[in-house]
């Protein structure tokens, strides 16, 4: 029966911990804030690619 309970026990206190990394933000609000803008400015760029694109395609088959 020890094995079982310390295979139980294992078990919760993995789960505690890695809870606990989940909850974790090691970035401060104006970190964030930024990194958000970076993103959001990426995707813009995308979408105006492939928005080109789509028209530039769109253009050829006409």
């Amino acid at each position: 029966m020890a094995r079982g309970n310390q295979r139980d026990k294992a078990r919760e206190a993995n789960q505690k911990k890695l809870a606990g990394q989940k909850s974790e933000n090691k970035m401060s609000g104006s970190e964030m804030a930024r990194t958000k803008e970076a993103v959001a400015a990426k995707m813009r760029e995308k979408q105006a690619a492939a928005d080109a694109k789509k028209a530039a395609d769109g253009a050829a088959k006409k």
